[in-house]
């Protein structure tokens, strides 16, 4: 509870300093913002993230296929008739 107070406590603030900032500097922040997303470095970076979390994301295929083959086995007895 504690955490959600202090989020929606920044939140709070974070709107009325925006506010009071003006939509000027909301441009400048943006204009800055969006050409260090589009640097280089970042770019670089951006795709060693993507690669990385791709090569997981089949992993994680390859572990629920073997987590439901388990759970089916295990749910009808592994193939088993009963007599």
């Amino acid at each position: 509870m504690r955490g959600k107070l202090i989020f929606v406590a920044g939140a709070a603030l974070g709107f009325v300093l925006g506010a009071r900032a003006g939509h000027d500097r909301y441009d400048q922040i943006a204009d800055k913002t969006s050409k260090v997303w589009h640097s280089r470095a970042v770019q670089r970076q951006v795709v060693k993230a993507e690669d990385f979390a791709g090569a997981k994301a089949a992993d994680a295929v390859d572990a629920v296929v073997e987590g439901v083959k388990f759970l089916v086995t295990r749910a009808f007895g592994g193939g088993k008739k009963k007599k």
